[in-house]
């Protein structure tokens, strides 16, 4: 198996406050791995810790075989290939869609504007929002607003494509389309670590799921075996409440 990332004993605590503890696990070329677990269980802060938006307080984060933790790396390169999707979408307000795709091509990446155009259009196609690249973020609705995060975040042409829960901050009808999009992206064969609490996708879409308790891996496995054969009883616990909780609504 092609390892891209490979997590050993990552821990982050914020003064005595301990979020995770003793973090390890990979995710392989063309891989799509959803963490799932209840909130605060540390799953935002792990990515965050991935893309280096936080820094571990201890452990290993190897991208290709080098742990990048190691002082000798070039953090910001490092980050440009993870591309990131946010709960709140982190657009520029004063840019248009088009200009959102270009400007971290531009300044990041050193493309010309016409190739950062050409590519960020490419990926405004893909996610179905090519007509609005002369529209203003406030003038888009939350799953359009996603949509283009996403294409901005893949104009990069990032190695590994991390999602930081990016349906929770929309309206239910607006989650199936930016749901359908991460699904034809996952069929497409990106590497792709998600950060979910849609689990009928996760389920649909992912090779493995992790799922978080209290800052520890508490399992992974399958689709198959994290939601129809759980070993822990935590996990189970989990399942249990959150398909009730799927079920009222």
């Amino acid at each position: 198996m092609n390892k891209v990332i490979e997590i050993q004993n990552l821990s982050k605590s914020y003064g005595a406050n301990t979020v995770l503890k003793d973090i390890g696990f990979s995710v392989n070329h063309g891989e799509v791995v959803s963490i799932i677990g209840s909130s605060g269980s540390g799953k935002s802060t792990l990515l965050r810790c991935i893309n280096l938006l936080e820094t571990p307080n201890g452990g290993q984060i190897n991208y290709r075989g080098q742990n990048i933790l190691d002082g000798k790396h070039d953090i910001p390169s490092y980050r440009t290939k993870m591309g990131m999707v946010f709960q709140q979408f982190n657009l520029f307000e004063n840019h248009d869609v088009l200009s959102n795709c270009v400007v971290g091509q531009v300044k990041v990446l050193k493309r010309s504007k016409e190739e950062a155009e050409r590519i960020a259009r490419k990926h405004l196609k893909v996610v179905g929002m090519e007509a609005y690249i002369n529209a203003k973020p406030k003038q888009l609705s939350g799953g359009q607003k996603q949509r283009v995060a996403i294409a901005r975040a893949l104009s990069m042409e990032p190695d590994v494509m991390l999602f930081d829960e990016p349906t929770s901050a929309l309206d239910p009808e607006m989650v199936g389309e930016v749901l359908k999009v991460m699904k034809e992206l996952a069929n497409s064969g990106l590497t792709m670590l998600i950060v979910t609490h849609e689990m009928d996708f996760a389920r649909e879409v992912s090779d493995r799921v992790v799922f978080m308790d209290k800052g520890v891996i508490a399992e992974e496995g399958t689709p198959e075996e994290i939601f129809t054969r759980p070993k822990q009883e935590r996990t189970r616990e989990f399942l249990k409440r959150t398909m009730a909780q799927h079920s009222q609504v």
